[in-house]
């Protein structure tokens, strides 16, 4: 029972455990086979254990340079920030843009809670594309999208024009939403995923946090249709870059699937669901005989380190095979299949609580800091989201090299086996921060403090949601990395949580049977019953589904093995 995680006695290897030091650390009934046949990673990190293996192959996404990985990810990263500002960056000008479109404040707040709704359904479809035939293309269509869109929202002279603008945007926006992390699984290592998720979640909190402050400025000298222009050049950049120097990730790797992984505690985590079943009765995993490959992707070559190395004129096509059997109506239902996965359901409540409440904030912040006491100009409102936007760059700064330097080191102190639950160890600063932040929030606009009691604790609730994310994603990209697509897609059904708070008047909208009828600001809210019961109940509904964390944390292996031992799970998931 190592730091107090609970061992399965049913599974030999559980999924998602796995070696990341050499033999001569671990126990006596480990040691069968030397590690040396293992590939390891190199520098300061030569000691580590390669997970996942890695194939032979020039064209597996795991051999190519760093520098090239990393430009992939500073490329999609950089279209998530832009895709961040996006939806909030009208925020600080509610006002005035509503006094232009000759509609109320409310009203012009539906176009955002619109814009969240059908980014929340087109997620589901999304997912289905990614994993049958790519991510490139999905890629190249979205910043299409988000470039026409841009363009639609600049030009628009009424309020139907402009919400059109926003709803179809949702179609952009959608695979930044969930391809991004599966896009680091396809490029990194174990060792080095949490340092690559917190860059890519700096891109997104740093355009959703900065997007309040610059748009501000934009809106009050420039006007607010200079936002969408702004967007529609940065959309134009980044999908060049997309075309041109991002190619597909998705590579089908045939993976190691000997005793050598299995016994010394390396599954194969790419492709042991299809090739291996579990004998319940004996509680061992039992090897069969590798399946008939039918996928006709750029990875499906059996001989790997005989396979010519791509061109880079032919990394640049469109479409380059079908990367799955499975059929397209399992591949959508998979995402509402995750939720029987707790470890899942416990991302979805953290990052979908945390991510809304902080929505709530930019919802909110426009129209608390122009009024009394505060007074603030459209500017200056904006100029509240620059303490979030540096204490996200703090927080995604400490919390990704942490949070792998925290995995390597419990990992050497428990033998050298690692368990996606070291991912954990970080939610308690995430407690500290969320706990601070939005009981702060609400205090102190109730007591009328100094202008930078609320900016303050509005910061410290989204760098709260750096550490989050960086364990949420971290958590579930290591239990369950064959499927991060579905569990991306599930967590961020967290959009319709969004849409929910935002549209409704009362706090008790989860009961509402007319979630879909009524449009009601969540300022209506803070108006009736004032800012610190509104911030008391986030508060609380975020403390309390971080506790969930402690049995997470205890029974996490233990679930890890139950769900590989479910025999519907694993037969819907399977994709051949």
């Amino acid at each position: 029972m190592p730091f107090g995680i609970l061992e399965d006695y049913k599974l030999e290897i559980v999924p998602g455990t796995a070696l990341l030091r050499d033999a001569e650390e671990l126990p006596g009934e480990l040691r069968v086979v030397p590690t040396e046949r293992l590939k390891h990673g190199t520098g300061r990190f030569s000691h580590v254990v390669l997970v996942p293996q890695p194939s032979d192959s020039p064209n597996d996404p795991l051999n190519w340079p760093t520098w090239r990985k990393d430009l992939i990810l500073f490329i999609v990263g950089m279209s998530a920030a832009v895709v961040g500002a996006y939806g909030p960056m009208l925020g600080p000008g509610f006002v005035p843009i509503a006094a232009e479109l000759g509609i109320s404040v409310p009203v012009l707040g539906q176009a955002t809670a619109w814009l969240i709704l059908t980014l929340g359904l087109v997620v589901f479809f999304i997912n289905p594309l990614a994993k049958i035939y790519g991510k490139r293309p999905v890629y190249v269509f979205a910043s299409t999208i988000l470039f026409v869109v841009s363009i639609w929202g600049a030009v628009a002279k009424d309020y139907p024009t402009f919400l059109a603008s926003r709803v179809v945007g949702a179609l952009g926006m959608a695979p930044y939403e969930v391809l991004v992390q599966a896009t680091i699984a396809d490029l990194y290592f174990v060792h080095e995923r949490a340092t690559r998720i917190a860059i890519w979640n700096l891109f997104l909190l740093c355009g959703i946090a900065g997007a309040g402050f610059i748009s501000g400025y934009i809106i009050e000298d420039l006007g607010w249709k200079w936002t969408f222009w702004v967007c529609s050049i940065l959309f134009g950049i980044f999908g060049f870059g997309i075309l041109f120097f991002v190619p597909e990730t998705n590579y089908v790797r045939s993976g190691v699937t000997s005793n050598v992984l299995a016994k010394t505690g390396i599954q194969d985590q790419e492709r042991g669901a299809e090739n291996e079943k579990i004998d319940e009765k004996a509680g061992m995993h039992v090897e069969h005989k590798e399946l008939p490959r039918k996928v006709t992707g750029n990875g499906s070559n059996p001989e790997a380190a005989s396979e010519p190395k791509m061109s880079y004129v032919k990394s640049l096509s469109l479409f380059t095979g079908r990367y799955t059997n499975g059929s397209a109506w399992k591949i959508f239902a998979r995402p509402f299949v995750m939720f029987f996965y707790p470890s899942v359901f416990w991302g979805f409540l953290i990052y979908g609580t945390t991510l809304t409440w902080i929505v709530v904030f930019s919802v909110v912040n426009g129209v608390l800091f122009t009024q009394p006491p505060y007074n603030f100009t459209v500017g200056e409102a904006g100029l509240t989201s620059l303490s979030p936007f540096i204490l996200c760059i703090i927080g995604e700064a400490v919390s990704g090299p942490l949070n792998d330097w925290i995995c390597v080191n419990l990992a050497k102190r428990n033998h050298g086996v690692y368990e996606p639950e070291f991912r954990l160890v970080l939610m308690v600063v995430v407690v500290i921060l969320g706990v601070v932040g939005f009981y702060g929030f609400g205090a102190t606009v109730d007591a009328q403090t100094h202008w930078f009691g609320p900016v303050a604790t509005y910061g410290l609730a989204n760098m709260s949601l750096a550490f989050a994310s960086t364990c949420v994603f971290g958590y579930i990209l290591d239990s369950y990395p064959r499927l991060a697509e579905e569990a991306f897609v599930a967590i961020n059904t967290r959009n319709l949580l969004t849409f929910g708070l935002v549209i409704r008047q009362s706090p008790h909208w989860l009961c509402s049977a007319d979630l879909f009828l009524k449009t009601y600001f969540v300022n209506s809210w803070i108006e009736r019953d004032g800012a610190l019961i509104v911030f008391n109940i986030l508060g609380s509904c975020f403390l309390a589904v971080c506790l969930l964390t402690i049995p997470l944390w205890i029974y996490g292996k233990r679930i890890r093995s139950w769900t590989a031992r479910n025999e519907f799970l694993q037969e819907f998931m399977r994709d051949i």
